[in-house]
């Protein structure tokens, strides 16, 4: 799908490179023979990136995306050609509690990557991750990418506010950007245990009945890492085409399933379709349907998913397992 030589020793950086999304996109850049510098706030041993052994290919730089004076300098002492913003406060429960810390990382954050790079003289391509949130609460479903982006909670709004920022630099600005909106992303690596894939597998390896926060009727878009990271990869590359400059696209496997859909099929892949979650129905300040319609993704860039959910889930019950084990 993607151009065979197009990342050899091209100079990228990849914000948030250590979360479950930016480790995968950083490996799969080293295998590709990138220059790749990635800068990381929190130190995190167990992010794949570390685990992996390809933290050590890279070049790691200590901050934050809310410094615009160092975003400035990384990119002109760098040289960077291509960037990858990842780098977001990106858990809603948490959104909800600390909306301030949320806005500030979200939000500021992207306005000063966006800013760092419309006054770099290298940069040629920036890929921004914004996420089906943006779209927020709508009565048409799925969301397509001219549906107005009407988040109403914190998180919500901090991506809306961020993909409407980015949106302006690349019509204003022309900036070589584009946006893209992912459903619920999963794979190894992800340990924010409050998440449903990777809670439920983590209760199924223990033997414990998972836990479903919501009623499990709500409805989401669920699309491996492995296909969000090709999807990332093949935009850059097709930055250079009028038709994608300036574009938002959505990343999903346009096959929304519900919470207890999802948690039936994570248990079926670790081999525990005995279990029974316990349902609490607590859940507060969320959407109850989200889900995607990734047709232009399809048409425009030629993407498509290469993992089917169960092919998905069994690679990801795998990583977790051997997680786990090493944990012994």
């Amino acid at each position: 799908m993607g151009e065979e030589n197009f990342w050899e020793n091209k100079r990228t950086l990849v914000t948030g490179c250590t979360g479950i999304l930016g480790s995968w996109l950083t490996i799969a850049l080293v295998d590709r023979r990138a220059d790749t510098v990635g800068l990381v706030y929190d130190e995190n041993p167990r992010s794949e990136l570390v685990r992996s052994g390809y933290v050590g290919r890279i070049t790691v730089l200590r901050g934050t995306v809310t410094d615009f004076e160092l975003m400035e300098r990384i990119l002109n002492d760098f040289e960077i050609e291509v960037v990858f913003h990842l780098a977001a406060q990106a858990l809603v429960t948490v959104a909800n509690r600390n909306p301030l810390s949320t806005f500030e990382a979200n939000i500021r954050g992207t306005w000063n990557v966006l800013e760092a790079a419309r006054r770099s003289k290298k940069v040629e391509r920036l890929v921004l991750a914004s996420s089906d949130k943006a779209y927020g609460d709508q009565e048409i479903l799925p969301y397509k990418e001219d549906a107005p982006l009407i988040g109403r909670h914190p998180y919500d709004v901090s991506k809306s506010c961020a993909d409407m920022i980015a949106l302006a630099y690349g019509h204003t600005y022309d900036l070589p950007l584009a946006i893209t909106r992912c459903g619920n992303i999963y794979g190894g690596g992800d340990l924010h245990w409050d998440r449903i894939v990777p809670g439920t597998i983590r209760s199924a390896i223990r033997g414990e009945r998972p836990v479903v926060r919501s009623d499990g009727t709500p409805k989401r878009d669920y699309i491996y890492v492995k296909d969000i990271v090709s999807g990332y990869l093949l935009l850059a590359e097709k930055l250079g085409d009028a038709s994608v400059r300036g574009e938002a696209f959505n990343f999903g496997h346009d096959s929304p399933l519900t919470v207890l859909e999802i948690v039936r099929e994570v248990l079926d892949a670790a081999g525990r379709s005995d279990m029974e979650p316990s349902i609490l129905n607590k859940a507060k300040h969320e959407i109850h349907s989200q889900y995607l319609d990734s047709s232009k993704a399809r048409r425009v860039l030629g993407w498509e998913p290469g993992f089917s959910l169960p092919e998905g889930l069994r690679e990801t019950v795998a990583w977790y397992r051997r997680f786990f084990e090493e944990g012994k």
